[in-house]
């Protein structure tokens, strides 16, 4: 499986080995496979100008989702490609407490579940991503595959 990585913000400074590994971990746990996905780690500029442009939202997010290829689409299968903003991350570690890193491997956990299908518009589905986004963050700390800081 091919992880298109591209980290183009400052604000953090991650590490991003580990993101091919999350990318697996994540999709093996759910089942399911991929020939390619894209990660994207963007400031928090262009976070709302995606944000605007495809949700009509200029405000920071922490992630966005684009599926691409639908799982019964037979040949070559890209799942698609989530955006994460580390500063949305970094300043809600600062008002709530917690990991910049973890937060982090968090956005991409969760765009990765979108792009599986999980949604969290409703209540019941809310729940359903939220215990998804537990069960995939306790099986990353105990690989130790969680993205990290560079110092």
């Amino acid at each position: 499986m091919i992880v298109d990585i591209y980290n183009t913000q400052s604000d953090v400074a991650l590490s991003t080995e580990k993101l091919p590994s999350i990318v697996k971990s994540v999709l093996s746990l759910e089942g399911k496979s991929s020939d390619e996905v894209a990660i994207y780690l963007v400031d928090q500029a262009e976070i709302c100008r995606i944000h605007e442009e495809f949700f009509q939202d200029s405000s920071p997010t922490d992630c966005i989702s684009f599926p691409m290829d639908q799982e019964e689409d037979e040949g070559y299968h890209i799942l698609g490609e989530v955006f994460v903003c580390p500063k949305v991350a970094m300043d809600y570690t600062h008002l709530h407490g917690g990991c910049v890193a973890e937060e982090v491997t968090l956005y991409v956990v969760h765009g990765l579940l979108h792009l599986l299908g999980y949604d969290d518009l409703s209540p019941p589905l809310k729940a359903a991503m939220r215990r998804a986004e537990k069960r995939h963050l306790t099986h990353l700390k105990t690989e130790g595959h969680l993205l990290t800081i560079n110092c």
